[in-house]
């Protein structure tokens, strides 16, 4: 494990203003990946020791965390963020925590994979964050309890060792696992609040499950697919477009800057494995001014391979789901949706199932990662 981005100590009290104006962050090298506690995929925080001040739900809130000088409530300043109370010694000749004295939240991932990097957002918390932080990692098949979790047999392996982290800052830790796991724990030394927890990697699907699904969307963030590059991400992630569900906002989706050249925006995906695509869907649900106004759909087999067009160029509705039904089976690793000449999508689906061959690489990889 390293630490990529570094912060300690206390930020200055906020003086006014904008209160994300003296935050500290960096470039993480890993951000551009799926956050696997993502709420849109079924991430929770399932339990916590202590959440006196603050909610520990707040910790996987999608939205950045906001700060209002003014809001109190009976037991104190209310923060946007996972805040425990003060912890004491036990005695007045004792009355520090401690040196083993923690609080901790059991996180369970919405989409079970490898992490690649794990930030510890402890904004709006300049006096008030844990002097230091760890992250345990487990892999429990089902749908386990709080109990099920803490029981003495359960093995946690260590992601993030106890590290020191700065107030009112994105701390960020690249993690080195090469393991497949499903729940968190995230432990604060001694006390104090965090305001968002963010783990990014790779999901690895359960290969069991899909085969009972038989037909499935292919590059579907939770089946494991993901997104490889895309030529804009002015306005909002590419990720989006493989997110669960519809899109519920104009930001839920992808959506470009206004080109003034004669070229196009693209989305290149990786697919759960190889697979056979029957039908699509491009939906542009609330894009309505700004939606794509043509797009197409081509499919790659292997890294090598060239690219070929399943789904010619097709005009786009806005706010409309559109659905199309392959004349033939498109078998694939990668996708790419091309839209003319610019605008958004707020959804792509690829229906099929995984080839044999695909289907064999997916059980083989979920085994070696101990799924």
């Amino acid at each position: 494990m390293t630490a990529t981005s570094t912060f300690t100590g206390d930020a200055n009290p906020y003086s006014g203003g904008d209160p994300y104006a003296d935050y500290r962050s960096a470039d993480l090298p890993f951000t551009h990946l799926a956050n696997l506690a993502d709420r849109r995929l079924g991430a929770g925080v399932v339990a916590a020791n202590d959440e006196f001040f603050a909610q520990r739900e707040n910790l996987l809130v999608p939205e950045r965390a906001e700060f209002d000088p003014e809001h109190f409530g009976h037991k104190g300043k209310i923060m946007d963020g996972w805040e425990t109370r003060r912890r004491r010694g036990v005695s007045a000749d004792h009355p520090w925590p401690a040196e083993d004295d923690h609080d901790w939240a059991l996180v369970r991932l919405g989409a079970p994979g490898v992490i690649r990097g794990i930030v510890v957002d402890t904004a709006h918390f300049r006096g008030n964050y844990p002097q230091a932080v760890s992250v345990e990692a487990t892999s429990v098949p089902g749908s386990p309890s709080p109990e099920d979790l803490l029981a003495e047999d359960v093995k946690w392996t260590t992601l993030v060792p106890r590290t020191a982290v700065g107030g009112h800052a994105a701390n960020g830790f690249t993690v080195d696992a090469e393991q497949r796991f499903t729940h968190l724990r995230v432990n604060q030394h001694p006390d104090g609040g965090i305001a968002r927890l963010r783990v990014h990697g790779e999901v690895v699907p359960d290969p069991a499950w899909l085969a009972a699904l038989g037909t499935f969307d292919v590059v579907a963030l939770e089946n494991g697919g993901q997104v490889e590059d895309a030529s804009n991400l002015f306005y909002s992630p590419a990720t989006n477009t493989i997110q669960p569900g519809r899109s519920r906002k104009m930001d839920d989706g992808w959506e470009t800057r206004r080109r003034r050249d004669r070229g196009h925006d693209w989305i290149r995906y990786r697919l759960a494995d190889r697979s056979a695509i029957r039908a699509i869907e491009i939906d542009t649900a609330y894009l309505k001014g700004n939606s794509a106004g043509w797009a197409s759909v081509s499919v790659r087999d292997g890294e090598d391979g060239d690219w070929r067009e399943v789904l010619p160029r097709t005009r786009l509705q806005p706010d409309t789901n559109h659905r199309f039904v392959l004349p033939e089976q498109a078998v694939g690793t990668h996708a790419r949706v091309d839209i003319f000449p610019d605008g958004g999508i707020s959804r792509l689906r690829l229906f099929g199932s995984l080839t044999e061959d695909g289907a064999a690489h997916l059980s083989a990889r979920h085994q070696e990662l101990g799924g």
